[in-house]
């Protein structure tokens, strides 16, 4: 393909440039447990829209690599949208912790009983029945329809963001160029193969248009990219200078008990709203950014015990920082806890607790 300035790509390129991309995703597209390879689809085989939603819900600011083992677990314990709505929610909450987003896990909860329960475990291909079940936004609506109903639709996550930005040189930052970037994906959608297209361009950005390094020489838009053109693939998409990431403190009391090698901690769950809202946690203080303001540890400790201090944890959240300070204490023979809700999950092993990263550590910090 010869190389096409950006003002005049118009709808005229869009077959070529269809055709190019999906005769590259038949040689060089991932193979990925919920997808159908074209190859796969022009045999006839089709996804499972429960396999798919529950794919691009993980997907979500999670990258595949880290996604993968928790979307194999899930369908095991959960082969279907019936059972994952049957499933208490604090055993999916559980499962998912690590993943990280924990609003996700909610919402997946909640989608599952509202298909399950309203719509008789039938997911929508409609895009505005897909939009209105919870935790499925723009683009997981999108995606779901194209790549388990193999209906027309427009892709744009991360990867496609980068493509289209490059291939077209676009120059306004985002996230304000985002309208302009689905304006432009939207018209080089293919309409007959929309399932292999949007898993192609998806792969792309994913595999070839990689934010640093782009491999500019393996990509098939390259002919047309604006971008390439220019000698400034690199340079998109971009982006809004970002504010300084703000620090929060806060204090965490893990409670231990059991011997060696068999310790519990006591946790008790998070609000359903705010940041890791329904998630299980030690107990502690308010997150706040003045640390001057930090109560005391006999002013914020849930209990009267024999507190020691057990170190300092840190934790990065997308919007700050987070520093806690990490007292411990063992819990006297019989001790009930003070939360009508708390109770006792395995310290050791970490692993089965169920706790959020950020917890994880504290209890680590506290078992020494």
């Amino acid at each position: 393909m010869t190389s096409t300035p950006v003002s005049t790509l118009s709808r005229d390129d869009a077959p070529a440039l269809r055709a190019a991309l999906l005769a590259w995703d038949a040689r060089e597209g991932r193979t990925l447990p919920w997808r159908v390879r074209p190859e796969d689809r022009a045999r006839g085989v089709t996804a499972d829209p429960y396999a798919v939603w529950l794919s691009e819900i993980m997907l979500q600011q999670t990258t595949v690599p880290h996604a993968t083992p928790y979307w194999t677990r899930f369908l095991a314990l959960w082969p279907g949208v019936q059972d994952l709505a049957n499933a208490p929610r604090d055993e999916v909450m559980a499962e998912w912790a690590g993943l990280g987003y924990y609003a996700r896990a909610r919402n997946l909860h909640a989608c599952a009983q509202v298909v399950s329960n309203e719509l008789g475990g039938v997911f929508p291909s409609d895009l505005d029945a897909l939009r209105a079940l919870p935790g499925i936004g723009e683009y997981t609506a999108n995606a779901i329809r194209a790549a388990a109903f193999d209906l027309p639709a427009s892709v744009v996550d991360g990867n496609v963001e980068r493509v289209i930005t490059r291939l077209f040189a676009i120059d306004a930052p985002l996230p304000g160029a985002k309208g302009v970037i689905r304006e432009h994906a939207a018209r080089l959608a293919d309409p007959d193969r929309p399932g292999d297209y949007a898993q192609a361009i998806m792969d792309l950005g994913a595999t070839v248009c990689t934010p640093r390094g782009p491999a500019c020489h393996a990509c098939p838009w390259a002919g047309a990219c604006a971008a390439r053109a220019a000698g400034e693939a690199a340079r998109y998409p971009v982006k809004a200078a970002k504010k300084a990431r703000p620090v929060r403190h806060g204090l965490a009391f893990v409670i231990l008990r059991g011997a060696p090698g068999r310790r519990e901690v006591y946790v008790r769950p998070r609000p359903d709203k705010g940041l890791l809202g329904g998630m299980l946690e030690a107990p502690g203080s308010d997150w706040i950014e003045d640390l001057s303001a930090l109560p005391s540890v006999d002013t914020a400790a849930p209990a009267r015990l024999d507190w020691r201090k057990a170190g300092a944890v840190s934790h990065v959240f997308t919007h700050f920082a987070l520093e806690l300070d990490v007292y411990t204490a063992d819990a006297p023979s019989g001790w009930r806890g003070p939360d009508t809700d708390g109770r006792w999950v395995a310290a050791e092993p970490l692993s089965a607790s169920g706790l959020p990263s950020v917890m994880k550590k504290a209890v680590r910090a506290a078992l020494g």
